[in-house]
């Protein structure tokens, strides 16, 4: 029995990564989850892993989760507002214009629609990757529209963990296109330049690469669909891209001439002051000290270095970890506090640990 803030019956259309996700997060709280698929496969498949249920002919939801490409979502969103004339229908497609302008071309009943969109992912999907805790602590924008249907998927949101923001659908277009999209072609474009690269120069990436060029592994098929309904904010933050970029190639081919270094300079400064503004742990923008650590390339290393951060009493508020093939040591990047710097540093040092670096 479902003891939450989602009473009634949930069904999710698309049992993809995202679909599969709410799924597992729902059922987790005990909501009663519909799953449905064109894929009879990929249906069948999220149900075994637990994702949520068949469809039954008694069912009745009061909410519906529209999780497919975006090039079908409106015409799914449709259909599902014809089928279910009582529930409250969502998508989670990461652009929300178009969707809208094809609904009213479609003649839909915007009335029970309202768009969301979960700032949540990973670079593998389908329903083998869901995770239940996949949208904690993430935000999640929901649409302007009727105050009971927000409500709805607000209750969803909250039940999975998420963080609900309220936007338009022009303000979350633009927003993503800068914060999501854009980085998505940027990192394609500079991972491309391996392809060509010589097995020597890719041997010496380290984490600046990898983490550059993480998201670069994303399916094609998925993102020329995203990208397509986007064009226009991305093309425009592309556009100011590639005249900041320009700016960086003039200054490098005549690197003496009279204000170059100064404008290498300005280009990475703005770097550091958009940086600064990225929010970090639990949404709020923070600076934090960080402690490079060398860890012994030997089984349980890594957890034994976490517990003695634990018994220090320190929260570590993120970790990276870098490790060459063939190296007999790896580096974990703690960050922490800068109050906590002091503390963590003392202590790990008395516990044998080699400190690399350490830097704010």
């Amino acid at each position: 029995m479902n003891l939450g803030r989602i009473t009634g019956q949930v069904r999710i259309v698309g049992a993809g990564l995202l679909g599969a996700s709410i799924g597992h997060g729902l059922r987790a709280k005990g909501v009663d989850v519909i799953l449905h698929d064109a894929s009879r496969t990929t249906a069948t498949l999220a149900i075994d892993y637990g994702a949520g249920r068949a469809p039954q002919a008694d069912d009745k939801p009061s909410l519906v989760i529209v999780a497919v490409p975006p090039d079908v979502t409106a015409e799914v969103v449709a259909r599902e507002l014809m089928a279910w004339p009582q529930a409250t229908v969502t998508d989670v497609a990461s652009v929300k214009v178009g969707v809208i302008d094809e609904l009213i071309a479609l003649g839909a009943d915007l009335d029970r629609y309202v768009g969301s969109h979960p700032l949540a992912g990973r670079e593998r999907g389908g329903a083998i990757s869901a995770r239940a805790d996949l949208f904690i602590g993430r935000p999640w924008v929901i649409g302007r529209g009727e105050p009971f249907r927000r409500r709805a998927i607000e209750d969803v949101v909250i039940e999975l963990g998420a963080i609900p923001v309220t936007m338009s659908a022009s303000e979350h277009d633009d927003a993503v296109a800068l914060i999501s999209h854009v980085p998505q072609v940027v990192a394609s474009l500079l991972a491309h330049r391996l392809a060509g690269a010589s097995d020597a120069a890719v041997g010496l990436a380290g984490q600046g690469l990898r983490d550059t060029t993480r998201i670069a592994s994303s399916a094609p098929e998925l993102w020329v669909q995203i990208l397509g309904a986007n064009a226009g904010p991305v093309a425009s933050v592309l556009r100011e891209f590639q005249a900041e970029l320009a700016v960086a190639i003039e200054a490098l081919e005549n690197p003496d001439a009279p204000g170059s270094r100064r404008a290498l300079a300005e280009v990475l400064a703005g770097g550091n002051d958009g940086v600064a503004r990225i929010p970090g742990k639990h949404g709020t923008s923070k600076q934090f000290s960080r402690l490079v650590v060398i860890i012994d390339d030997k089984p349980g290393q890594l957890a034994r270095l976490l517990t003695e951060i634990g018994e220090a009493n320190v929260n570590m508020e993120d970790l990276r970890l870098e490790h060459s093939p063939g190296a007999q040591f790896g580096l974990a990047e703690i960050s922490v506090l800068p109050e906590k710097e002091a503390t963590l540093l003392s202590e790990l040092e008395a516990r044998g640990w080699k400190i690399a670096e350490t830097f704010a």
